[in-house]
């Protein structure tokens, strides 16, 4: 009850808030003060409700169905406080905590700057509002009790002191797909508890936990910093609002672009907090996989990125009389920044694309289906039909030309093409929506050619005057950077192999920037080192895209088979499997590798387990970062000694996509998924339809191509086998992960002979071994980027002070 009593005071203290603002900007008196109060309540209400919510949880109050379903008595402390987050009401809740809190800040802020307050701020509280509606009882309300929403509590559970209840009886079912025991937990059931004197805290001894993947360090960073940049992201929607009603741009960039850039630099990282979580948990070797998950957090921060860039032309170009270039563009990204984050919830939290994400979704209901789509179209009317009605003024007073070799166009093109890319992301993204898919190339394949223009504009821009900038002034500028770069590409290209000609160009684009911006950051320290954090972004860029060049062309993986006690050479490196244990108080076995890198020994221990979340067996990669690059090695299976016969041999595997597993004399590559063009439509229509799997072997310097099948014929999963008889294989796939991964069994067939023999095997662990070169660069990259949005946001931040 005081859970939903603060939420629901705060919900209505947020409309009166609104209310207030709005008769402030008509000209009201007196409102103000009753405005703030009203905000200042919204925001310590909803405070109020997370600390109860956090501390329902640190006391394992069962009682709560959100607290039951996230968490449980074994979890360490952060852990247990991460699952504050950890499910669709909770990440609503956190969302919604984090944009009260941003909005004390906003009003603080925005209260020095006239008028400004209550323009930005009511907008501001609608966002709040709107989010408070969506944690309202009856919605994702994490304060539901669990007797209210009839559950199912595995027996196991359940304290066992009261397993002996005569009327326990009448609420004990039998899941008959697994035969466990459960306890249907209902208002009836409550009712005879507390007649008898039990609380269902008392009766429910363990709530169900977290999922195995989220029980991660990484689960108490990820989140927040995603929805701080969430919450961020509503405050410059809030400022361009603001000056299109007041029709007014002139002072709006100015204390709306710290924000836009302390959002960016928070989601951002938390985007790559996010991959390298994927990295070290995941087992795919990967820290992007074009995931829609991913991609709905990446485009709101390419779109805020280019907001960036646009905003500071415009501040750099305004003068008292003209309030500078690009404002159409800026209050355009400045609105559909905020947009693309409603979208990104409603693309991951309606459960729309539960069959195209390897995250998982669950459906939240019509109500809140149909609520998440009204905070999209209320926003995208207040937004773009503030624009729409103010267009004509806009086209008719700030449409200006540029000057082809200004600095201004260079910038504006950078942007133009990250939006580009931001669309091509979206397209992708949303293309199961509409009942189709794209492959994962195909993000690969139109992003790169804008990744290099981007990496050669950047450079060029910077070298360019403002306004306008003399040819022969651009190529003197050019030839130091220019031949410094190509010097730089030539000698990369020549020790590291490369032989693809995107590759080399891309090469040339990465160090061109980098060369540019280091140059000009060192002049711009020397004279004021606050004014080189954009210099200081784009180093971390190229540094990026250095990482994404190494590990994206250069990565070699392979699945092996390590005998106990036998030395297997992988990639370069001395592999042997010297045994497992028990760890984790024997819940869980690590598998120990001793590895010899030219001498030099170190030891790598993976982790597989079965999950008592889910009871699914679980992989956990390890990793040896060597500096240069990542030795990473995921566990695939575990065979225990066993006598069997040498003639004809089976295995079962599970083969991710780009990876060579090596079975006797065969090399075995799962290549790509065969998706039909009707696949999708379909699979959404209950009609049969089949996936197919593209393998590639090679056997005694032969390659074949084969294609097993998965069919779905009258709603059943039916799997089709392929025989290669020329290399003695028949290989079976028995099921698929749309992320990118099969599972097949491999037969070795009988070679016509009749000889038989027995073979004793020892303990053989089979596992994934990759090496990704220069890694390194990935994370390195990201830091700087980072600490150039601070430098940047703090300088930012002083400039708007003095407007």
């Amino acid at each position: 009850m005081v859970g939903n009593i603060l939420l629901t005071f705060a919900l209505l203290a947020s409309v009166f808030s609104i209310v207030m603002y709005y008769l402030t900007y008509r000209g009201y008196s007196n409102t103000l003060k009753l405005a703030r109060a009203s905000y200042h309540a919204t925001a310590i209400s909803v405070l109020g409700a997370s600390a109860y919510l956090m501390n329902a949880i640190l006391n394992h109050q069962y009682e709560f169905k959100y607290i039951y379903d996230y968490s449980n008595s074994d979890l360490s402390l952060g852990m247990l406080m991460s699952t504050f987050y950890a499910g669709q009401e909770g990440s609503f809740m956190l969302w919604l905590l984090l944009t009260a809190l941003s909005g004390i800040a906003l009003l603080e802020y925005t209260s020095k700057h006239g008028d400004l307050e209550s323009r930005v701020m009511m907008v501001f509280s609608l966002a709040t509002a709107f989010l408070l509606v969506m944690v309202s009882p009856g919605l994702k309300n994490p304060f539901t009790l669990i007797w209210l929403d009839p559950t199912y509590v595995a027996i196991k559970n359940i304290n066992q002191t009261y397993l002996s209840l005569p009327f326990l009886q009448d609420f004990l079912f039998t899941d008959q797909s697994t035969n466990a025991s459960l306890v249907l937990i209902n208002e009836k059931l409550a009712g005879l508890l507390t007649s008898n004197g039990i609380t269902i805290n008392d009766f429910i001894a363990f709530g169900k936990g977290l999922n195995p993947l989220l029980n991660n360090f990484w689960m108490q960073i990820h989140p927040p910093f995603l929805f701080i940049g969430f919450a961020m992201s509503t405050v410059p929607f809030a400022f361009a609002f603001a000056a299109l009603i007041k029709n007014d741009y002139h002072d709006w960039v100015a204390p709306s672009l710290p924000w836009l850039l302390g959002a960016m630099m928070v989601l951002g990282l938390g985007i790559m907090l996010g991959g390298y979580w994927a990295y070290i948990i995941l087992g795919w070797g990967g820290y992007w996989g074009w995931d829609p998950v991913e991609n709905s957090s990446l485009v709101p921060w390419i779109i805020g990125v280019a907001g960036v860039h646009t905003m500071l032309i415009q501040n750099r170009t305004k003068t008292k009389e003209h309030p500078g270039k690009f404002i159409k563009t800026n209050l355009i990204l400045s609105i559909l920044t905020y947009l693309l984050v409603l979208y990104s919830t409603f693309l991951t939290r309606s459960g729309v694309l539960g069959d195209a994400s390897v995250h998982s979704f669950s459906s939240p209901g019509m109500v809140t289906y149909f609520l998440l789509a009204l905070f999209i179209g209320t926003f995208t009317i207040l937004g773009f039909g503030a624009i729409i009605y103010r267009w004509k003024y806009l086209e008719k007073t700030f449409t200006v030309e540029e000057n082809i070799l200004s600095r201004e166009l260079a910038l504006f093109t950078g942007s133009v093409m990250l939006i580009a890319s931001a669309v091509i992301i979206l397209a992708g993204t949303s293309a199961p929506i509409f009942g189709s898919a794209v492959e994962i190339s195909f993000y690969d394949d139109m992003n790169l050619p804008i990744a290099i223009l981007m990496g050669l504009l950047n450079g060029v821009s910077l070298i360019l005057n403002w306004k306008k900038t003399k040819e022969k002034t651009l190529i003197e500028g050019l030839k130091i950077p220019f031949a410094v770069t190509f010097v730089i590409t030539l000698f990369t290209a020549l020790v590291g192999g490369f032989t693809e000609v995107m590759s080399i160009i891309f090469l040339f684009s990465a160090y061109f920037t980098l060369v540019v911006n280091s140059i000009i950051a060192y002049k711009v320290f020397k004279g004021n080192a606050s004014f080189v954090g954009g210099y200081v972004t784009h180093i971390g860029f190229a540094i990026f895209m250095l990482g994404v060049i190494a590990t994206g062309w250069f990565s070699k993986d392979l699945q092996v088979e390590l005998i106990k006690g036998e030395t297997k050479s992988a990639l370069g490196f001395d592999l042997t499997f010297i045994g497992h244990n028990p760890i984790e108080n024997g819940k869980k076995f690590a598998f120990n590798i001793e590895v010899n890198d030219n001498g030099s020994k170190s030891y790598i221990a993976p982790v597989m387990y079965i999950s008592d979340f889910n009871q699914s067996l679980m992989r956990d990669p390890d990793i040896i970062n060597l500096v240069v690059k990542d030795l990473y090695v995921s566990p695939v299976s575990f065979e225990e000694e066993k006598i069997s016969s040498s003639n004809g041999h089976e295995h079962e595997t599970s083969l991710s996509k780009g990876v060579t597993f090596e079975f006797h004399d065969s090399k075995i590559t799962f290549t790509k998924f065969n998706f039909p063009q009707n696949a999708m439509n379909s699979m959404q229509s209950g009609t049969d339809f089949y996936i197919g799997a593209v393998l590639e072997i090679i056997h005694n310097g032969k390659t074949y191509s084969i294609e097993p099948k998965m069919k779905s014929v009258d709603g059943e999963r039916v799997f089709e086998h392929v025989t290669i008889e020329e290399a003695n294989l028949k290989i079976e796939m028995v099921n698929l992960d749309a992320s990118g991964t099969i599972d097949v069994v491999i037969t070795e067939l009988s070679d016509g002979t009749n000889h038989e023999t027995q073979v004793t095997k020892g303990e053989s662990l089979w596992v994934d071994v990759s090496v990704k070169p220069f890694m390194n660069l990935i994370w390195i990259g990201t830091f700087v980027i980072s600490l150039g949005f601070i430098i940047a946001m703090v300088r930012r931040t002083k400039e708007a002070k003095r407007t």
